[in-house]
């Protein structure tokens, strides 16, 4: 017997502080919330809607410290991305690098989660669904 995965159900990010958390996500990176979920003495589970995908962020358990996965966010424009990241003041951990089929750079989350921001050139378009 084997284990049939249909698809990806959300990624989740463990954070401190909410609100740093909707500043960052929702204004610094533009994700648009998608699901709300307060359960109580200031415990929330919120969803941020990146093209089908929830990803999700909550301070109901433990926070981050580090490590785990990386949430890779495809832009229309890497310079634009880069430039928005400087003016937010948020620190860029690996400088934009160039590879054949794209470029890319990686920040840190306010949580210290590795956040890439990714871009496929023209002669790499994306994989068909």
């Amino acid at each position: 017997m084997s284990i049939h995965i249909k698809e990806i159900a959300f990624v989740y990010h463990p954070v401190a502080d909410i609100a740093r958390a909707r500043e960052f996500y929702g204004k610094v990176l533009g994700l648009k919330t998608g699901l709300e979920i307060e359960f109580g003495g200031g415990a929330w589970w919120i969803e941020y809607d990146v093209a089908g995908i929830a990803l999700a962020v909550s301070n109901a358990g433990p926070p981050a410290t580090g490590g785990g996965a990386t949430l890779a966010l495809e832009v229309a424009s890497i310079d634009d991305a880069l430039a928005a990241i400087a003016a937010a003041k948020v620190p860029v951990t690996l400088e934009v690098q160039e590879f054949p089929p794209c470029r890319m750079f990686i920040i840190g989350s306010p949580d210290g989660h590795a956040i890439m921001l990714h871009q496929r050139k023209a002669a790499h378009p994306a994989p068909a669904a």
